[in-house]
């Protein structure tokens, strides 16, 4: 039986983890946690905020996807729309989603993520 989602896995190009770093720490607000010594040698990042981690893994052959991406829910997500656009993220606002308020944008690797919250 399922019981939660332990992580979410993005990819990456090599050498990027200073830019993935610098936006999921100082844009998205998140914690970088280290990884596993065994997995470390891979190169990449571990993120987490609060029960949330974003695991971004090197791919030699990176493509980002259009269409895959994490879902994250934020509470207060006008200031934290505001907050990525202050650092220069893009936002893209979306409105199809009965229920909730949502807004895209781009890691530096050009990952896509949702952030939403419910309501409206």
């Amino acid at each position: 039986m399922l019981t939660a989602v332990d992580h979410v896995q993005l990819a990456a190009p090599p050498g990027s983890e200073d830019a993935l770093r610098a936006y999921y720490t100082e844009v998205l607000g998140m914690t970088e946690i280290p990884k596993p010594p065994a997995l470390a040698v891979n190169g990449g990042c571990w993120f987490q905020a609060g029960s949330v981690q974003l695991h971004l893994g090197i791919e030699e052959a990176f493509r980002p996807s259009r269409k895959a991406h994490p879902g994250l829910r934020v509470s207060g997500i006008e200031a934290y729309a505001d907050r990525l656009a202050a650092h220069g993220a893009t936002v893209v606002w979306n409105h199809d989603l009965p229920g909730h308020r949502r807004f895209y944008s781009e890691d530096p690797a050009g990952n896509v993520l949702e952030f939403l919250e419910p309501g409206r």
